[in-house]
């Protein structure tokens, strides 16, 4: 699935207990993290079983993940 996250394009796959978080760069995919989904909130698990992509639970969760990335790699 793709989801927009601060005005930026990100893909997310879920594999079993572990969701991707990447973004197409260059015509590729470059997986940022993968991320234990027990380890989200309640809400944010609930919201991606349901497929609601865009509840405000995990998109927090989501960005969370993405500037936690940023500054690993700062």
């Amino acid at each position: 699935m793709t989801i927009e996250l601060g005005g930026e394009e990100y893909q997310v796959r879920r594999e079993g207990g572990t969701l991707r978080l990447g973004r197409q760069v260059g015509g590729e995919m470059t997986w940022l993290d993968d991320i234990e989904v027990s380890l989200l909130p309640g809400p944010a698990r609930e919201a991606l079983d349901r497929g609601e992509h865009a509840d405000p639970a995990l998109q927090t969760a989501l960005r969370g993940v993405l500037d936690a990335e940023v500054k690993r790699g700062s």
